[in-house]
């Protein structure tokens, strides 16, 4: 297990930490049903961090909702439970262009991938223990090994399930066992969309933590397991294409046709809020035809089955490294 000395000075070195202050910075705007955090990612960053330093007898979420949730969750019955994260922010561009389109403009995009760095790096300044649950299974001494020279200094516990983790099963179980035995400062969930959130949501309450951040491929981008798109094309809000074009195969539905429905989602957040201002907030509801649950491949090849999410319609991804930022 990596040192747990202290690591040198960085970029995202935060302010003196206030608990009392978090409150003040919670800012939030109702956008597609959410209440999304409207601030920047430093902003965020601090009060991530002021939650963190402070470990409570229940855990708080957090997700990073970017156009495909959106998509999923306009036709899934977890869109409520997934609501209830207490921190949400905006990980996609075109999710920030929509909130100045519908007249709620949120300052900047505020990434998994982002805060997963950023998180790592006060963890080993201020000595927090750390849990992680994602990577391949078996991988653990190879990611402390990684880690290690990443983020010197950090207090890391690992834990790789099987590619049909299950957050409601035997594996899921052994997950909440482990923090509960380690009581973290932060909980770093890279499965996917949407089984860490379900895990998360489902067993924050019980769980002595500060923070349980539903974070993705954010490790393998962090550990340079995986190369992410430039930090232009990041800004520019192409990321997507820069992805799609190293995983065509396996994300071309994906981006090109299931994500084109956010399209018509934001059409009826367009009407809905100028409905409400012009006082004439008619029922206007679109809904999609529910595909059947046949599951997906595997990032090892085989069919991998739905895990313990029945209040998701068609949503289990394969925990892979290009499933979300």
């Amino acid at each position: 297990m990596p040192s747990s000395s202290t690591a040198p000075e960085s970029e995202h070195s935060p302010r003196t930490l206030d608990p009392k202050r978090a409150p003040e910075m919670d800012r939030r705007k109702r956008l597609f049903g959410l209440d999304i955090q409207s601030l920047t990612l430093s902003e965020a960053s601090d009060l991530l961090s002021e939650v963190a330093a402070s470990p409570g007898p229940k855990a708080r979420v957090v997700v990073t909702p970017n156009v495909d949730h959106l998509v999923r969750l306009n036709t899934s019955a977890f869109n409520s439970e997934y609501a209830q994260a207490e921190f949400i922010f905006a990980d996609g561009m075109p999710v920030v262009w929509a909130s100045h389109l519908l007249g709620t403009p949120l300052p900047e995009r505020v990434t998994g991938a982002d805060l997963f760095v950023i998180m790592c790096e006060r963890a080993a300044q201020n000595g927090w223990r750390v849990v992680l649950i994602g990577g391949q299974p078996g991988s653990e001494a190879d990611l402390q090994s990684r880690f290690a020279h990443r983020f010197p200094g950090l207090r890391l516990e690992i834990y790789c399930p099987s590619m049909d983790f299950g957050p409601l099963g035997t594996e899921g179980s052994t997950a909440a066992e482990l923090v509960r035995r380690v009581k973290p400062n932060l909980v770093f969930v890279c499965l996917g969309m949407p089984k860490q959130e379900v895990w998360a949501l489902h067993y924050k309450a019980e769980l002595p933590t500060g923070l349980i951040l539903c974070v993705g491929a954010a490790m393998e981008f962090a550990l340079g397991i995986t190369k992410r798109a430039p930090r232009w094309i990041q800004r520019s809000g192409f990321e997507w294409a820069w992805r799609l074009g190293g995983d065509p195969r396996r994300l071309w539905r994906r981006y090109l046709v299931q994500d084109s429905k956010f399209l018509l989602i934001l059409l009826r957040e367009y009407r809905l809020s100028h409905a409400s201002t012009s006082g004439d907030a008619s029922d206007f509801v679109l809904s999609y035809p529910r595909q059947p649950s046949t599951g997906q491949r595997s990032d090892h090849g085989g069919t991998q089955p739905r895990a313990d999410t029945a209040s998701m319609d068609n949503t289990s991804s394969p925990r892979s490294p290009g499933d979300r930022t």
